[in-house]
């Protein structure tokens, strides 16, 4: 007899430009899960990826160079129906413009990261640390939060 793949949970990670926060997101759950969600990320605006996000990653042995921003209309890298089990904002900001007038059927979870303004740096050495800091953040929440899909579906708040 053969078994049944268990159903992915689609979830789609959003930022204002989709372009920091939510690439990585995507790119952690990726890794990390790859059987249990079929991952996305879009943001209202695309923009260019940091480029010195990419770079610090990279050196640390996460390759995001593949990465596109897209915006919520882009249909070469998105879901044609719009349909995601779970939309996850990752700026409360975005998250108060969009959560009342989203196009997506999806239940909705705000989990905020650090933003590129909350930085502190002085020079690139802590500018790179920046990154990281953010790195391991974004890695963090996707290691413990969606580790248990079910788990994952009680953090919904709107």
């Amino acid at each position: 007899m053969f078994k049944k793949k268990p159903t992915k949970l689609r979830v789609l990670f959003i930022d204002q430009k989709n372009d920091f926060v939510s690439q990585m997101a995507e790119h952690f759950a990726n890794k990390l899960y790859p059987d249990a969600y079929d991952v996305y990320s879009a943001g209202p605006e695309k923009d260019f990826i940091d480029c010195e996000m990419i770079s610090a990653l990279y050196q640390n042995g996460e390759d995001l160079r593949r990465q596109v921003s897209k915006d919520f209309k882009d249909r070469d890298y998105l879901r044609e129906d719009e349909d995601y089990d779970l939309v996850i904002y990752l700026e409360k900001a975005t998250f108060d413009e969009w959560a009342s007038r989203t196009p997506w059927k999806g239940k909705q979870i705000l989990a905020p990261m650090r933003t590129r303004e909350e930085f502190e740096a002085t020079d690139d050495l802590e500018l790179y640390e920046e990154y990281l800091k953010s790195m391991e953040e974004v890695k963090g929440w996707v290691e413990v939060n969606m580790k248990d899909p079910e788990a994952l579906q009680s953090l919904v708040s709107a």
